[in-house]
Formats: C-alpha cells, structure tokens, sequence
C-alpha cells in the first residue's frame, strides 16, 4: 500500500467554490482617458483606383487563363449578332427596290448564321489531330470550285466579278471565302510538319510547296476579277512566312514581289485606276465615279455622335450602293453614330489581339501558324473594309467580317473563329481552369444545417429568432 503523504498544515484546502482573483489593473496615466472611454477610430478610407492600379487589375485579368477563350467566344458572337441587326435595317431598302420582301436579305442572313452557329461549335469541339486530317481534301476541294467558277454556264458574274456559283434558286456560292480558309489550314499543317522534321531553314523547303500552292490559288481568284479577296490571300501567305520565321530579305523579296504585281493588275485596270483616284475624293467627279466612296463618307458625317437612330439611314435610300454588304459600315456610322463604330472597331480589336494571345501561347506549331493565319485573315478584310468606306484606302469589295451581308462570307468565317476557340481550349492551363469550374452552384445554408440537425431539414426548422 503506499503511504499519502501528510498535507502540510499552513495550507488551505481548496474549495469548489473559490474564484480566481483578477490582477490589479494598472492606474490610468494622468492626462489619458480610460480605455472605455476612447474614441473608437474610424475604419481606414480605402484608395481610389487610380490609372496605375487600374491598369494593374486589367493585366492580372488578361493574364487569366480562360480570357482568350471567352474574348473570342464573346466578341465572335457580338459581332455576329450587331450584324444581324445592321443588316435587317440596311437591306429592306434595297430589298424594296428590287421588289422582294423588306426582310429577304435579313431572312437569308439568319439562316447563314444559324448555320455558322452550328459550324462555330462543331469546329470549337474538333480536335488538332482531325483538323489536320482534313486540310488536303479541303484545298482540294476548294481549288475544284474554283475552277467550276470559270466553266461557262456555272459560273456567275457579279458587279464585274466572276466568283460565284449558283447552287440552287436565290443561293449562291463564293468559293474563293472558304478558299481563305482552305489556304490557312493548309499552310500551317505544311509547315508544321516541316517544322517538326527541322527543314524551314532552307529557303527551298520554306517557299516549296508554300508559295506555288498559294499563288495557285490567289491566280484562281484574280481570273474572276476579285483583287480584293487577293490581297487577302496574299496577307495569310505573308502571315505564315512570318510566323514560320523567313529571313527578312526573303520577306522582303516577297512583299515586293506582291507590291509590283498588284501595282501591274491596278495599271492595267481602268476600273480599279478609277478606285485608286477616289482617295480622299470631295466630289463625285467625272461620270460619278467616286460617288459610292463619297456618299459613305456623308453616311458618315451624318451620324454624329449617337447616330440619327436605328433604321433612320437617310443613305440607304438609293443614294448608297451596296449598303448592307460593302458599305454597311457606312450605315452604322449613320444610325448608330460614332460610338456605334467605335464600339464594332472596339469588338474587332479585342477579337485581333485575343488571337494574337492565342497564337503567341501555344507550344503546338501547327496551333501557333492556323490562330495566326486566321487573325490575320480578319484583321486584314477588316482594314481594307473600313479602309475604304473611310477614303482611306480603295474600294476593294470585300465585306467586313462576321458584319457584313453574305453567307458565303459568314459560314467560313465562324468556323475561323470557331478554331480559334478550340486553339485557346487546347492550352493545358485552359483545360485545367475549365475542368476546375463547378458544375452547379449550391445554396450556402447555415452552420446549424449543416450539422446534425441538417440531416432531416424536412422536419426541423432553424431557430430564425436566434
């Protein structure tokens, strides 16, 4: 047994009911209200925004990385839609004179676009491996209808231009817009894959078969008189040579080359000498020859800052040639003012440089030359559209992308933009960040929910009073 130990007499026996005796407050220190007594202080003013931090908050949000995927998703389909609309308000004057329905063009418009719209997601789901299976047959398939356009009786000319073919009633078809397209997935498969075996620092490999195929089909294009859509495809294969690293005396030597044949083709043209005088024209000059490119310019001066309304187009009333294809621009300066193209100028730039991310991120060639090449595709009918409808640059044609009326015009390019989505998906911190998101979002519930008692929430209510 052990022994206790005897407690030690002096010693209290503690109690169950003795309270600790709290320490001795310091004395207040003379001059010095007590603690209790003190002014609470007010929270701390938060800073303004100011130029700097705004600027730091817009950079850390672009460098997300889902920005890129929902630029273009969204400014794809904004331009898309704002195009609807400007092209139901555009065309019902020229539907009217041609005695057809006042919305026949706009009717024709959505469809294009509901088609787009289903051609926009299959290419934003399609894979790199797949794409890159269909760019052969798909030049292929384009170069045949190009050459179908110069077969008399199939071919179809319009405002002096032999590059549509008739498909079945009022539908026509453009090969030379998907041939945009066609030269653009093409050329950046080819390189990639002499990329990828390290042949593109030889000029020969670089050139061969770039250059002839692309020149094959820019000569295709020119039989039917459509310089404008040249120049186009001139820009891609320029793009590609770029972004595939050319030497620049070889870049040079090609720009050149380009700047010497369009001067040739316009020399020798007394209709594009006649658009090439009409630069920064102040009077419709002999036999109104620059009366498209002036009129677009009162269009302009017109508008104002908010634009005379939507559908109020003073314009469009026969003074106007072409006003919901070439000249829409014009229309939209008119009705909806100088913030209306501003913000379509804003739209374009942001879907331009959510490209140019998409091109400059990826570690996949073949990604890096086809976003390239489509940006440049856009940015550059973009220019040369606005370009012209400003006096800027010639009238060359060719409508604004996404905006203006065509479905041969629209189809290839929602697809464009469609691989521009599946680009931007293809990023590994893309995927990571979409796989990341929740699928549903759940209602916060309280803590006492939560527990227990949240187990049976069909027969227990929480205590709203506490």
């Amino acid at each position: 047994m052990t022994q206790h130990q005897p407690r030690h007499p002096a010693a209290p026996r503690p109690s169950a009911r003795a309270r600790p005796v709290p320490p001795a407050r310091r004395p207040a220190r003379a001059g010095r209200p007590p603690r209790a007594s003190r002014p609470s202080r007010s929270p701390r003013p938060a800073r303004p925004l100011g130029p700097s931090r705004l600027l730091a908050r817009a950079r850390r949000a672009w460098d997300r990385p889902l920005t890129a995927y929902y630029v273009v998703l969204g400014t794809g389909l904004l331009i898309t839609l704002l195009g609807l609309v400007m092209v139901f308000s555009a065309s019902q004057i020229q539907a009217l004179r041609y005695e057809l329905p006042a919305t026949y063009y706009f009717r024709k418009q959505l469809v294009a676009a509901a088609l787009g719209t289903v051609l926009l997601l299959l290419a934003a789901r399609m894979s790199v491996r797949f794409l890159r299976a269909l760019t052969y047959p798909f030049l292929a398939v384009s170069i045949v209808l190009l050459l179908l356009v110069q077969v008399p009786g199939v071919g179809v000319e319009v405002n002096g231009s032999t590059n549509w073919i008739s498909v079945a009633g009022p539908f026509q078809l453009q090969p030379s817009e998907f041939g945009k397209l066609a030269l653009v997935l093409w050329g950046a498969d080819l390189l990639a894959r002499k990329g990828e075996r390290r042949l593109l620092t030889q000029w020969r490999h670089l050139l061969v078969p770039l250059l002839p195929g692309g020149l094959l089909v820019c000569g295709l294009v020119m039989v039917g008189g459509d310089m404008g859509t040249v120049m186009i495809l001139l820009a891609i294969l320029f793009a590609l040579l770029w972004l595939a690293g050319a030497p620049t005396r070889l870049f040079a030597g090609a720009v050149s080359a380009a700047v010497a044949l369009s001067v040739f083709f316009i020399a020798t043209s007394p209709h594009r000498m006649d658009r090439l005088a009409c630069l920064g024209a102040s009077d419709p000059g002999p036999n109104d020859r620059c009366w498209q490119a002036l009129h677009g310019i009162y269009a302009l001066a017109s508008g104002g800052w908010f634009g005379s309304g939507l559908g109020a187009s003073v314009e469009k009333w026969g003074e106007l040639p072409e006003p919901h294809t070439d000249f829409i621009f014009a229309v939209t300066g008119e009705e909806l003012g100088l913030a209306g193209t501003l913000s379509v100028l804003g739209l374009f730039a942001a879907l331009g440089y959510a490209g140019v991310r998409v091109a400059g991120r990826t570690e996949d060639p073949f990604v890096r030359y086809a976003a390239g090449g489509v940006t440049a595709w856009l940015m550059v009918q973009t220019v040369i559209n606005i370009g012209g409808v400003l006096g800027l640059l010639p009238i060359a044609g060719v409508p604004l992308p996404l905006f203006s009326y065509g479905g041969s015009a629209l189809l290839p390019t929602m697809f464009a933009v469609g691989l521009l989505i599946a680009f931007a998906r293809s990023d590994p911190a893309v995927r990571a960040a979409l796989a990341s998101r929740p699928t549903g979002r759940r209602l916060p519930l309280p803590r006492r929910l939560t527990g227990r008692a949240g187990r049976n929430r069909s027969t227990q209510q929480p205590d709203l009073e506490r």
